[in-house]
């Protein structure tokens, strides 16, 4: 899977990391729904730090379809409200 992390570039991430991830993105949906701006930062920290982690980055040149498009670091709680859909970040 190609994760674009917005604002740093893409990562290939393996299908055996998205369960773990998933975990994350349930937790980071919880926090938006409930309002939790520390949650929201905390989780999504995290989840941009285990996507690094476990995938491998793709070279500034190379353009390959994203399959997912994470937030940056700095996005508000609000912005990625605007961006989820009822599946959450991560398709599951």
């Amino acid at each position: 899977m190609i994760v674009r992390i917005m604002g740093e570039g893409q990562v290939r991430l393996a299908d055996a990391h998205v369960a773990e991830l998933n975990t994350l993105d349930v937790e980071l949906l919880a926090a938006i729904e409930s309002g939790d701006e520390e949650g929201f930062h905390r989780t999504l920290g995290a989840l941009l730090d285990g996507v690094r982690r476990l995938g491998e980055p793709l070279p500034d040149e190379a353009l390959e379809p994203s399959e997912l498009i994470l937030p940056s670091p700095d996005a508000t709680l609000e912005e990625v409200r605007a961006m989820l859909s009822d599946d959450g970040l991560i398709p599951g």
